[in-house]
């Protein structure tokens, strides 16, 4: 950690000045979720869990209890057969060796599994507030599996086209906050090793290009990082690349100019969903 200094505002607050930021890690910073409140539930999700239910918990359980009851058969069968000695220690060793290995995989994957559904919330709950676009004629679309990358979300409306990243990352303390100064981003007075900029820019630059090869029109695509429960501080007028809490982006969109006609909002919209659908049918 860098040097730090402690300072009081007029309003009597603390505020940090970190010097020689570190670099924050590809896999975030460990403590808890930006997210106050779960988002709303998705159309069909009892479903869902029903169905993960069924093939989890009835399912692979069973499955896996009359394997083990298989290896053991296999194994007395083997002994029976063979009039081999037993061998109690080697067995038991292996068994140590497998319930050690599977208690670490067990720790590794619940890490991963909690990550998973903390950046799941973040990005459900950002699609809900875009959702209120539908309203004005914007079309909204989530998860576009890009070339080695996925984008977060999209929206194509009147008043332009908007590719999202949403960067749901957990805060190190409750009051942690989002510095961004120009093209220079600060994720809890830490440099990310990735800068969200920079990857929504790229994700922007493609989209661009992927709606003026299917519809041989040039539509300009605004880049936009969303941070689900932080505070953003902005030291500059916001350039090329916004950087906001969701909560704001809806409303920075409705005000933006219109730059699109309505024909062309349907264009736009009916070549990427049809991208989309090809590339499901591809991955299917």
């Amino acid at each position: 950690m860098g040097e730090t200094e402690i300072r009081v505002t007029e309003a009597g607050r603390y505020s940090w000045q970190i010097e020689r930021p570190k670099r924050l890690g590809d896999k975030g910073m460990s403590g808890q979720s930006p997210l106050k409140a779960k988002p709303l539930r998705l159309p069909g999700e009892s479903v869902d869990k029903e169905i993960d239910r069924w093939i989890n918990d009835a399912t692979l359980g069973p499955f896996f209890g009359a394997g083990c009851f298989c290896m053991v058969a296999i194994y007395d069968w083997y002994g029976y057969l063979t009039h081999s000695p037993r061998q109690p220690i080697a067995f038991t060793a292996a068994a140590v060796v497998a319930l050690l290995y599977a208690s670490w995989r067990f720790f590794v994957i619940r890490k991963k599994v909690r990550q998973l559904r903390q950046g799941r919330d973040g990005e459900r709950a950002v699609g809900q507030f875009l959702e209120r676009l539908r309203a004005d004629g914007g079309q909204v679309f989530h998860d576009i599996p890009g070339d080695g990358f996925n984008l977060d979300h999209v929206v194509i409306s009147t008043h332009g086209i908007y590719a999202i990243e949403t960067k749901t990352w957990s805060k190190p303390w409750p009051n942690a906050q989002v510095l961004v100064d120009g093209d220079t981003l600060t994720v809890a007075a830490q440099v990310p090793a990735r800068n969200p900029i920079v990857q929504v820019t790229g994700a922007a630059r493609w989209l661009e290009r992927l709606l003026k090869e299917s519809t041989s029109k040039r539509f300009l695509v605004r880049g936009v990082v969303v941070f689900p429960g932080w505070y953003v501080e902005q030291k500059e007028p916001r350039g090329d690349v916004w950087v906001i809490e969701p909560k704001m982006l809806p409303g920075l969109i409705e005000k933006a100019p219109v730059m699109i006609q309505p024909s062309d909002v349907a264009l736009a919209a009916f070549h990427l969903s049809r991208y989309v659908r090809s590339e499901a049918e591809k991955a299917a």
